[in-house]
């Protein structure tokens, strides 16, 4: 009887390790999903993930909120604040955004301790006397990002973004060729 319940509990422990990882992969996949992440510039996803293990190295855990966006979904966005109720939080219609060409992202801190997202470039959450958002600007420039808060009109705190060179217009005259050739 001894030996029967060592056995049912291996096996729970078995099941509940198996349910784990299929859970771990459930979220990689839903957040791939959710905030556009297979749209990425393979350069982009692999610097976004070295960014990650980079701020959790730190002590900061950050979410990337945001990756490849569509046309469609960069122009809803320009919206608001304008057509539609809300505030402005971009000043790029559709085609002119890294974003709509995977190479872009946008990050936030989160807050194990709360369990959220949270938007303050002065939380010093792994207590070393640094703003973390800061620390993890640092650590994006040195994997070649540039970030928005560096631009001279509308700061765009969250936002990392890799040109490779090409400017918007590039991007977007490459983009309409490609689709006229089709």
């Amino acid at each position: 009887m001894q030996k029967n319940r060592k056995i049912l509990m291996i096996i729970i422990v078995l099941i509940f390790i198996v349910i784990l990882g299929v859970m771990g992969w459930l979220y990689v996949a839903f957040n791939e999903m959710k905030y556009n992440l297979k749209g990425l510039h393979p350069t982009v996803k692999q610097s976004m993930e070295q960014l990650i293990k980079k701020s959790k190295q730190r002590g900061i855990e950050i979410r990337i909120t945001e990756g490849f966006r569509s046309i469609n979904k960069q122009n809803q966005l320009y919206q608001l604040g304008r057509s539609k109720p809300g505030a402005i939080v971009t000043y790029a219609k559709g085609g002119q955004s890294y974003h709509n060409y995977g190479l872009a992202i946008d990050f936030a801190i989160y807050d194990p301790k709360r369990r959220k997202i949270i938007w303050d470039l002065a939380y010093d959450g792994n207590q070393n006397g640094k703003s973390d958002w800061m620390e993890v600007v640092t650590e994006a420039k040195k994997l070649g990002f540039d970030w928005g808060g560096d631009w001279q009109g509308f700061k765009d705190t969250p936002h990392l973004e890799m040109t490779f060179g090409q400017t918007i217009w590039e991007l977007y005259i490459q983009t309409k060729t490609v689709h006229a050739l089709k």
